[in-house]
Protein backbone atom coordinates (compact mmCIF):
# COMPACT_ATOMS: atom_id res chain seq x y z
CA UNK A 1 0.00 0.00 0.00
CA UNK A 2 1.52 3.66 -1.08
CA UNK A 3 0.59 6.20 1.12
CA UNK A 4 -0.19 9.79 0.29
CA UNK A 5 1.78 12.94 1.77
CA UNK A 6 -1.08 13.40 3.60
CA UNK A 7 -0.25 10.75 5.98
CA UNK A 8 1.29 11.06 9.90
CA UNK A 9 3.77 8.72 11.37
CA UNK A 10 5.02 8.54 15.16
CA UNK A 11 8.11 6.37 15.21
CA UNK A 12 9.76 5.21 18.12
CA UNK A 13 13.81 5.98 18.72
CA UNK A 14 15.15 3.06 20.78
CA UNK A 15 15.23 0.33 17.98
CA UNK A 16 13.97 1.85 15.37
CA UNK A 17 16.38 4.93 14.70
CA UNK A 18 18.85 4.00 16.86
CA UNK A 19 21.02 1.79 19.67
CA UNK A 20 22.44 4.12 21.83
CA UNK A 21 24.37 6.19 20.02
CA UNK A 22 24.97 4.17 16.24
CA UNK A 23 22.27 4.85 13.88
CA UNK A 24 20.45 1.97 12.49
CA UNK A 25 21.61 1.51 8.80
CA UNK A 26 19.05 3.12 6.42
CA UNK A 27 17.03 4.97 9.31
CA UNK A 28 18.32 8.65 8.60
CA UNK A 29 17.84 8.51 4.40
CA UNK A 30 14.44 7.30 5.53
CA UNK A 31 13.68 9.84 7.71
CA UNK A 32 14.58 12.23 5.38
CA UNK A 33 12.45 10.67 2.40
CA UNK A 34 9.19 10.77 4.79
CA UNK A 35 9.85 14.49 5.00
CA UNK A 36 10.34 14.85 1.41
CA UNK A 37 6.76 13.14 0.51
CA UNK A 38 5.37 15.64 3.15
CA UNK A 39 4.48 13.01 5.94
CA UNK A 40 4.31 14.52 9.35
CA UNK A 41 7.03 12.73 11.07
CA UNK A 42 6.50 12.65 15.67
CA UNK A 43 9.19 10.72 17.22
CA UNK A 44 7.27 9.17 20.42
CA UNK A 45 9.95 7.66 23.38
CA UNK A 46 9.48 5.72 26.12
CA UNK A 47 13.22 6.84 27.08
CA UNK A 48 13.02 9.50 29.97
CA UNK A 49 16.78 9.60 30.05
CA UNK A 50 17.09 13.00 27.92
CA UNK A 51 15.42 16.11 27.49
CA UNK A 52 13.40 17.42 24.80
CA UNK A 53 16.48 19.97 24.07
CA UNK A 54 19.06 16.65 24.07
CA UNK A 55 17.06 14.62 21.93
CA UNK A 56 16.37 17.25 19.08
CA UNK A 57 20.88 17.51 19.67
CA UNK A 58 21.10 14.07 18.93
CA UNK A 59 18.97 13.95 16.32
CA UNK A 60 20.58 16.55 13.99
CA UNK A 61 24.20 14.89 15.07
CA UNK A 62 23.13 12.13 13.33
CA UNK A 63 21.75 14.11 10.38
CA UNK A 64 17.84 14.40 11.15
CA UNK A 65 17.48 17.91 11.97
CA UNK A 66 14.29 19.29 10.64
CA UNK A 67 12.12 22.30 11.70
CA UNK A 68 9.08 19.57 10.89
CA UNK A 69 10.25 16.98 13.32
CA UNK A 70 8.15 16.79 16.67
CA UNK A 71 9.07 14.70 19.87
CA UNK A 72 7.12 13.34 22.69
CA UNK A 73 8.83 11.04 25.63
CA UNK A 74 7.11 9.12 28.63
CA UNK A 75 9.00 12.66 30.73
CA UNK A 76 6.36 15.02 29.03
CA UNK A 77 3.56 12.06 29.78
CA UNK A 78 4.30 11.85 33.41
CA UNK A 79 4.86 15.22 34.04
CA UNK A 80 1.10 15.92 32.32
CA UNK A 81 -0.59 13.29 35.18
CA UNK A 82 0.76 16.08 38.27
CA UNK A 83 -0.25 19.09 39.32
CA UNK A 84 1.63 21.96 39.27
CA UNK A 85 2.91 22.41 43.56
CA UNK A 86 3.15 18.77 43.43
CA UNK A 87 6.26 17.59 45.60
CA UNK A 88 8.04 15.08 44.30
CA UNK A 89 10.23 12.47 44.62
CA UNK A 90 12.09 11.25 41.47
CA UNK A 91 14.49 8.53 40.35
CA UNK A 92 15.44 9.38 36.47
CA UNK A 93 17.41 11.20 34.30
CA UNK A 94 17.68 14.57 33.46
CA UNK A 95 14.71 14.67 31.16
CA UNK A 96 12.36 13.44 33.48
CA UNK A 97 13.36 16.11 35.97
CA UNK A 98 13.04 18.98 33.37
CA UNK A 99 9.84 17.66 32.22
CA UNK A 100 8.42 17.85 35.53
CA UNK A 101 9.94 21.50 36.79
CA UNK A 102 8.36 22.65 33.57
CA UNK A 103 4.96 21.35 34.58
CA UNK A 104 5.65 23.03 38.31
CA UNK A 105 6.24 20.25 40.35
CA UNK A 106 8.75 20.55 43.02
CA UNK A 107 11.63 17.89 43.38
CA UNK A 108 12.79 17.26 46.78
CA UNK A 109 15.39 14.89 48.19
CA UNK A 110 12.57 13.63 50.56
CA UNK A 111 10.64 10.49 51.51
CA UNK A 112 8.20 13.68 52.56
CA UNK A 113 6.51 13.70 49.06
CA UNK A 114 2.96 13.93 47.12
CA UNK A 115 3.98 11.62 44.67
CA UNK A 116 7.29 9.46 43.59
CA UNK A 117 7.92 9.35 40.01
CA UNK A 118 10.30 6.70 38.53
CA UNK A 119 12.05 6.87 35.18
CA UNK A 120 15.46 5.00 33.52
CA UNK A 121 17.89 5.88 35.98
CA UNK A 122 21.84 4.70 34.99
CA UNK A 123 22.79 5.64 38.92
CA UNK A 124 20.21 3.62 40.82
CA UNK A 125 21.38 2.71 44.25
CA UNK A 126 19.74 1.25 47.69
CA UNK A 127 19.88 4.51 48.94
CA UNK A 128 16.97 5.56 45.92
CA UNK A 129 15.01 2.92 46.21
CA UNK A 130 14.80 3.27 50.40
CA UNK A 131 14.21 6.54 49.80
CA UNK A 132 11.02 5.85 47.60
CA UNK A 133 10.17 2.78 49.59
CA UNK A 134 9.75 5.26 52.51
CA UNK A 135 7.59 7.76 50.71
CA UNK A 136 5.08 5.34 49.25
CA UNK A 137 4.40 3.14 52.44
CA UNK A 138 3.60 6.92 53.95
CA UNK A 139 0.69 7.55 51.25
CA UNK A 140 2.40 9.01 48.48
CA UNK A 141 1.48 8.36 44.89
CA UNK A 142 3.22 6.50 42.12
CA UNK A 143 3.61 7.43 38.74
CA UNK A 144 5.90 5.84 36.24
CA UNK A 145 7.17 6.99 32.72
CA UNK A 146 7.09 2.96 31.09
CA UNK A 147 6.99 -0.54 31.89
CA UNK A 148 9.84 -1.61 29.14
CA UNK A 149 12.09 -4.12 31.25
CA UNK A 150 15.07 -3.92 28.81
CA UNK A 151 16.78 -1.14 26.79
CA UNK A 152 18.46 -2.58 23.10
CA UNK A 153 21.76 -1.41 22.92
CA UNK A 154 24.15 -3.00 20.30
CA UNK A 155 25.34 -5.18 22.74
CA UNK A 156 22.27 -6.90 23.46
CA UNK A 157 19.64 -6.07 26.06
CA UNK A 158 20.01 -4.15 29.39
CA UNK A 159 17.90 -3.51 32.35
CA UNK A 160 15.51 -0.42 31.09
CA UNK A 161 12.74 1.65 32.95
CA UNK A 162 10.12 -0.92 33.99
CA UNK A 163 12.71 -3.14 35.92
CA UNK A 164 13.78 -0.19 38.29
CA UNK A 165 9.76 0.25 38.71
CA UNK A 166 9.34 -3.07 39.28
CA UNK A 167 11.86 -2.55 42.14
CA UNK A 168 10.11 0.11 43.84
CA UNK A 169 6.80 -1.57 43.22
CA UNK A 170 7.96 -4.59 45.16
CA UNK A 171 9.09 -2.69 47.64
CA UNK A 172 7.11 0.11 48.11
CA UNK A 173 3.77 -2.38 47.85
CA UNK A 174 1.48 -1.03 45.12
CA UNK A 175 1.85 -0.61 41.32
CA UNK A 176 2.33 2.63 39.64
CA UNK A 177 0.15 4.90 37.66
CA UNK A 178 1.76 4.47 33.57
CA UNK A 179 2.94 7.43 31.86
CA UNK A 180 3.92 6.17 28.56
CA UNK A 181 3.33 4.13 25.49
CA UNK A 182 1.04 2.05 25.75
CA UNK A 183 -0.75 3.64 27.99
CA UNK A 184 -3.30 7.03 27.72
CA UNK A 185 -1.94 10.19 29.24
CA UNK A 186 1.19 9.96 26.62
CA UNK A 187 -1.36 9.25 23.73
CA UNK A 188 -3.33 12.51 24.97
CA UNK A 189 -0.56 14.30 25.24
CA UNK A 190 0.62 13.25 21.20
CA UNK A 191 -2.92 13.61 19.68
CA UNK A 192 -2.96 16.84 21.86
CA UNK A 193 0.39 17.84 19.85
CA UNK A 194 -0.56 16.60 16.56
CA UNK A 195 -3.61 15.31 16.24
CA UNK A 196 -4.41 11.45 15.34
CA UNK A 197 -1.62 10.15 13.46
CA UNK A 198 -2.05 7.69 10.92
CA UNK A 199 0.79 4.77 11.50
CA UNK A 200 2.75 4.27 14.94
CA UNK A 201 6.16 2.37 13.86
CA UNK A 202 8.19 0.50 16.48
CA UNK A 203 9.85 -2.95 17.85
CA UNK A 204 7.87 -3.85 20.19
CA UNK A 205 4.37 -5.65 19.47
CA UNK A 206 3.00 -4.92 23.99
CA UNK A 207 4.08 -1.13 23.90
CA UNK A 208 4.27 0.15 20.37
CA UNK A 209 1.46 -1.98 19.26
CA UNK A 210 -0.76 -1.15 22.36
CA UNK A 211 0.50 2.54 21.63
CA UNK A 212 -1.14 2.66 17.87
CA UNK A 213 -4.47 0.86 19.21
CA UNK A 214 -4.50 3.15 21.79
CA UNK A 215 -4.17 6.38 19.02
CA UNK A 216 -6.18 4.69 16.82
CA UNK A 217 -4.04 4.25 13.87
CA UNK A 218 -2.28 0.94 12.01
CA UNK A 219 0.85 -0.63 13.43
CA UNK A 220 4.19 -1.21 11.71
CA UNK A 221 6.70 -3.46 13.57
CA UNK A 222 10.12 -3.21 12.58
CA UNK A 223 12.59 -6.18 13.86
CA UNK A 224 15.90 -3.84 14.68
CA UNK A 225 15.04 -3.34 18.25
CA UNK A 226 14.00 -5.80 20.89
CA UNK A 227 11.77 -7.85 18.41
CA UNK A 228 13.78 -9.98 16.12
CA UNK A 229 11.39 -12.77 14.69
CA UNK A 230 8.97 -11.65 12.51
CA UNK A 231 5.27 -12.70 13.33
CA UNK A 232 2.48 -12.77 10.99
CA UNK A 233 0.39 -10.04 10.28
CA UNK A 234 -2.96 -9.76 11.94
CA UNK A 235 -5.49 -6.91 13.15
CA UNK A 236 -2.95 -5.83 15.40
CA UNK A 237 0.26 -5.39 12.74
CA UNK A 238 -0.61 -3.98 9.36
CA UNK A 239 3.23 -4.01 8.34
CA UNK A 240 6.24 -6.18 9.49
CA UNK A 241 9.39 -4.79 8.15
CA UNK A 242 13.41 -5.77 8.95
CA UNK A 243 13.66 -2.15 9.71
CA UNK A 244 12.15 1.30 9.15
CA UNK A 245 14.63 1.72 5.57
CA UNK A 246 12.93 -1.43 4.21
CA UNK A 247 9.50 -0.27 5.61
CA UNK A 248 9.67 3.23 3.82
CA UNK A 249 10.77 1.72 0.84
CA UNK A 250 7.55 -0.33 0.71
CA UNK A 251 5.05 1.99 1.60
CA UNK A 252 6.83 5.17 0.09
CA UNK A 253 8.73 4.10 -2.59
Amino acid sequence: MELSPQQSWVIDLDGVIWLMDDPIPGAIEAVATLLDAGVVVTFATNNSLLTNEQYFEKLAKIGIDSPRVNIVTSSMAAASMLEPGDRAYVIGGAGLEVALRARGVEIVESSDVDVVVVGWDREINYSKLSRATRALRNGARFGATNSEPIYPTPRGPLPGAGSIVAAVATAGGFPPEWAGKPEAPMAKLLIGQIGAPTLMVGDRLETDGGFARQLGCDFALVMSGVTTSAPPLSKEIAHVADDIAALVKELIG
